[in-house]
Parts: structure tokens; sequence; C-alpha cells
């Protein structure tokens, strides 16, 4: 543990920003998740739904910084591949 003040101030901001970031994180792994499931069914109306938010969860992640810019770029291009590949 850290004896100095601004390294203790320091620790107590990551953890904070650790916290914030994994709830983000977490969120952009559950809209994935929902719109794979979706694509399962076959349901083209809940699939469309579901690949909308994750793509707004996941340009929400990359503008705050917790996704860089590529990450969120390929993560959403696979995940329209997928939604694609459905429709054949």
């Amino acid at each position: 543990m850290p004896q100095i003040k601004s390294n203790i101030k320091s620790m107590e901001k990551d953890a904070a920003r650790h916290a914030v970031n994994s709830q983000v994180k977490s969120s952009v792994h559950t809209a994935i998740r929902r719109t794979t499931e979706a694509i399962a069914t076959g349901d083209a109306e809940a699939v469309k739904k579901a690949f909308d938010k994750a793509s707004s969860v996941i340009d929400s992640a990359a503008q705050k910084g917790v996704l860089h810019k590529n990450t969120a770029a390929r993560k959403k291009s696979r995940l329209a591949a997928k939604v694609n590949e459905m429709d054949k």
C-alpha cells in the first residue's frame, strides 16, 4: 500500500475508473450476446433492434475511451457480418 498522499489518491481514482470501465465493458458484452442470441432465434425484427442497440453501446464505449476506436469498429463489423449472414 502506498504511503504517499498523492499515490493514495491515485489508487482511489484508479479504482473508481476501473469500476466504471468494467460496467461499460460488461454492457458491451451483454449487447453483443443479446444480438447473437437474437440471430439464433431467427427473428429479423429482434435482430435489427438488438444490433442497433449493440452498435450504440459500442460507439458509446469508444467515445468514453473505454474501447479503442478500432476495437469498436472491429466489434461492430464482426457483428454486422453475423447479422448479414443471417439474411442469406
